[in-house]
């Protein structure tokens, strides 16, 4: 009698990085295979908005709580959330075996258009080209998203270009990125079906030079 073989069950791409200093304590813990599922807590609302918008349309699960020195300002909390999940979407994706490495999402939100292009390189890289015509969203000034985006490609260690085509409302266009941003990684990081053995690189290993 003849018996099928059940193929191998690809190892699971979950993570879980604590990240502790003077001005935060965050934890993240996700798998790059989920449904899109999160609980999110930063205490900043406009953040918990946009991680949210990353969770959904990546489907990437999301746990995130972040507690920080809010009485100064934002900016160490919204640095070291996308320092932590950076580094979490890396320790997930292990060696980047087996992974489209690319992906690219263009993103209409209205009056709103925006870009954004990535490769899970192992190489960090950030091409900002976003401008706003507000200095505050809510309460969250608005040049900290670039931080959050640099902060992000650095630990996730990806290139990443995000670029707001046009538009006119500042909600708009940070969330236009954000759900580039996911898109985009939601293609790279999907399995290769032609190549689940291979790193996606002529060298054998991604990072370092071209």
């Amino acid at each position: 009698m003849n018996q099928s073989i059940s193929p191998e069950r690809p190892a699971a791409r979950i993570a879980s990085v604590a990240r502790r200093t003077k001005e935060t304590r965050i934890d993240v813990s996700l798998n790059l295979d989920g449904t899109g599922d999160y609980t999110v807590d930063t205490g900043i609302g406009f953040l918990d908005h946009m991680m949210e918008q990353l969770s959904r349309h990546s489907l990437i699960d999301l746990e995130l709580k972040a507690v920080g020195d809010l009485h100064i300002d934002f900016h160490h909390t919204t640095e070291d959330t996308g320092i932590a999940i950076g580094e979490a979407v890396s320790r997930a994706l292990g060696d980047r075996k087996g992974i489209c490495r690319y992906g690219d999402a263009l993103i209409p939100m209205d009056e709103t258009l925006t870009r954004v292009a990535l490769d899970c390189s192992n190489r960090p890289y950030l091409i900002w080209k976003v401008g706003f015509s507000r200095p505050k969203l809510g309460e969250m000034d608005t040049e900290l998203f670039k931080e959050w985006f640099q902060a992000f490609a650095q630990a996730a260690g990806v290139t990443l270009h995000v670029e707001n085509l046009y538009g006119e409302n500042n909600h708009h266009i940070v969330e236009s990125c954000f759900k580039g941003l996911a898109r985009a990684l939601r293609a790279a990081i999907a399995p290769d079906p032609r190549k689940a053995d291979a790193v996606p690189s002529t060298k054998g290993v991604l990072g370092g030079s071209l």
